[in-house]
C-alpha cells in the first residue's frame, strides 16, 4: 500500500530532511506544490485534505493556521512545530520516552513532534523519574548547545557571514519555548533552567543534566542511573545507553554526518553520588526529520527504522 504524503513547509530545513528520507520509499508518495503555491492557502488546503499524511515544517502560527484547514476526518497529522506538544488532544511524538507511547502514536491522528533539546533531556530524565530514581521535586538544569541548522536558513545564513564566532549562548531571559514541554512530558514540579547555545557545526548537539544524587536525597548511585537506562532502552535501534566514564571527550564536528541515533551517556564522580547525564543527538535526526519519519514510519504501521540513518 502507498500513502500520500505532503509536508507543509517542505522548503525549509527540517522539510528538506524529511524529503531526502522519503524520496526512496516506495510506501510514500509525496505530494509536492509548485514553488509559487507553496503559500497560497487554497493550494495549501488542496494538498492537506487529498493526503493520507501532512507534515507540518512550519512556524508555530503558521501550524496551527494549517490544522485549521482540514476539512475531513482522515487525513493524519505531524507536526513539527512546537504549537501543539503540550497540547492534551495531540500525541507527544516520542516513542521511546515513555512505556506505551509507541502504541499511542499508532493509533493517533495528531502526532507532535518533539523538540530537539527536549528529546535529549526527555530521553534522559523521563524514565528514571518514572521509575523514582530522579524525583520529579527538582530544580533540574539542562546545559546544551546545537549545531547551527537547529536556527534554520537565518542562523544559517548568520553563521555563513560571521566566520569569526564560534558560540553563541542565548536564551538568557531564562524562557524559552522548549522549558514547557520538558517540564509536562518528565512530570516535574519546577520548571527547569536551560541554557541553550550554539556552536559552529552544521548539526549535532550535545544536552547535558547535572545531577548531584546525595543532594537530591536519592537513594540510587550513577550505575542505577546507567542500569536504567539500559533497560528502559533495550533492544531500541534507535536510542542507546552507554556507560559514560572511560570516555574523556564528546565532540561536535563541523561537518558531522547525518544521524537518527539517540546516544546516553552517564559519567559519575567515583563514589556514584554525583552524575552528569548527557544525550549526543543529530538535531536535525531525532531532534527532527528523523523523529518525524520514525512517527511517520509507526503510524502507517511499517517498521518504524524504515529510512532512517542509523
Amino acid at each position: 500500500m502507498q500513502y500520500s504524503v505532503f509536508i507543509d513547509g517542505g522548503a525549509g530545513t527540517t522539510g528538506l530532511e524529511i524529503a531526502d528520507r522519503l524520496a526512496t520509499r516506495p510506501e510514500f508518495d509525496l505530494v509536492r506544490l509548485p514553488d509559487e503555491q507553496r503559500k497560497d492557502a487554497n493550494a495549501r488546503r488542496e494538498a492537506i485534505n487529498d493526503s493520507e499524511f501532512v507534515i507540518l515544517c512550519l512556524p508555530d502560527d503558521a501550524a496551527k493556521q494549517a490544522v485549521s484547514l482540514i476539512e475531513n476526518d482522515r487525513t493524519r497529522v505531524i507536526d513539527a512545530s512546537s504549537a501543539h506538544r503540550t497540547a492534551a488532544d495531540w500525541v507527544y511524538g516520542f516513542a521511546e520516552f515513555k512505556d506505551g507511547q509507541r502504541e499511542r502514536i499508532a493509533g493517533a491522528r495528531f502526532v507532535s513532534n518533539p523538540g530537539c533539546y527536549p528529546t535529549g533531556f526527555l530521553g534522559l530524565v523521563a524514565p528514571l523519574v518514572a521509575q523514582g530514581l530522579l524525583t520529579a521535586d527538582w530544580p533540574y538544569t539542562v546545559n546544551a548547545v546545537s549545531g547551527y541548522s537547529g536556527g534554520g536558513k537565518a542562523l544559517i545564513e548568520r553563521f555563513a557571514q560571521e566566520a569569526d564566532i564560534g558560540f553563541r549562548s542565548y536564551g538568557l531571559t531564562l524562557d524559552h519555548k522548549h522549558m514547557p514541554e520538558m517540564k509536562r512530558h518528565a512530570d516535574l514540579s519546577h520548571d527547569v533552567i536551560f541554557a541553550p547555545s550554539v556552536a559552529r557545526a552544521y548539526r549535532g548537539m550535545i544536552v547535558e543534566v547535572p545531577v548531584n544524587l546525595a543532594a537530591m536525597g536519592s537513594r540510587a548511585s550513577a550505575s542505577d542511573l546507567l542500569d536504567a537506562l539500559e533497560r528502559h532502552y533495550e533492544g531500541s535501534a534507535i536510542v542507546h545507553a552507554h556507560e559514560g566514564n572511560g570516555v574523556s571527550e564528546l565532540l561536535l564536528n563541523e561537518n558531522d554526518a547525518a544521524t537518527d541515533r539517540l546516544d546516553l551517556f552517564v559519567f559519575s564522580n567515583q563514589s556514584g553520588n554525583q552524575a552528569r547525564l548527557i544525550a549526543k543527538l543529530d538535531n536535525l535526526g531525532k531532534g527532527a526529520a528523523g523523529s518525524a519519519v520514525q512517527d511517520l514510519n509507526i503510524m502507517a504501521g511499517l517498521d518504524e527504522t524504515l529510512g532512517l540513518r542509523l
